[in-house]
């Protein structure tokens, strides 16, 4: 646990760097595209399902307008909540190496000197797949997070742990994959994993603070897998 915070503060500390910014800027404003495009998408579906449908009837004349601008803010608003971090990771995905190579840079310039920039391509895929886990395993508890809905907070509980896995190892992959050919597999021990990602889950339930969230787990990530790779190299035993 005392990795995870160390390199929390670490991350932190790297917000400030022009690099980390301007890749900030970028991801977040890209994220926030994204869903502004979703939420036209919903508000124009709405205003079809509305005029054209059986709903037209239903509702008073003049009423139509506020009911679809209602609709339409509130699933955008759901949408938010449940997505944004399946959004956020995707977008990251294609800047994080970026991030890794400032963090590298000032920390740990000879593990840079060696790194393997990932080809577009390769950063394509893994974003792709670590949507599809992500939207795969929120989807899987979906039925539970309904069934305890009624208990208010289990919903927000069950998405913080699932999102702590799935988080835990997209903000590690990042880095770890740079070094791939000098360690085969992703070293960080699966408890350090899923303590970082469930520090970034929690941040990313925080207004505003959930913007720089993603890019602070990608900064700690990347502390923690370099931690991790010179353990190995030490002669460190493996974690689970």
């Amino acid at each position: 646990m005392q990795a995870v915070l160390a390199s929390l503060v670490k991350g932190f500390g790297q917000l400030g760097d022009p690099a980390v910014i301007r890749v900030a800027a970028k991801s977040v404003g890209i994220t926030l595209l994204v869903f502004a495009a979703g939420a036209a998408m919903v508000w124009w579906g709405l205003g079809l399902l509305v005029r054209s449908g059986p709903l037209e009837a239903l509702l008073p004349d003049g009423y139509e307008g506020p009911a679809q601008a209602f609709a339409a803010l509130v699933l955008s608003l759901l949408a938010f909540w449940l997505l944004f971090r399946v959004v956020a990771l995707a977008v990251l995905q294609f800047f994080a190496d970026e991030i890794v190579a400032a963090v590298e840079a000032r920390h740990y310039p000879q593990a840079a000197a060696r790194a393997k920039p990932l080809p577009f391509a390769r950063d394509l895929a893994n974003s792709l797949r670590g949507a599809g886990r992500a939207l795969a395993l929120n989807a899987l508890v979906l039925p539970l997070v309904l069934v305890l809905w009624i208990t208010g907070i289990g919903p927000a509980l069950v998405l913080l742990l699932v999102n702590a896995v799935l988080l835990g190892r997209e903000l590690t992959d990042m880095a770890w994959l740079r070094h791939e050919r000098d360690c085969p597999a992703n070293p960080v021990p699966k408890f350090q994993r899923f303590a970082l990602g469930g520090a970034i889950a929690a941040l990313m339930l925080v207004p505003f603070a959930n913007l720089l969230a993603p890019v602070l787990g990608a900064a700690a990530g990347t502390h923690l897998a370099h931690g991790a790779i010179a353990r190995r190299g030490a002669g460190e035993p493996r974690h689970a």
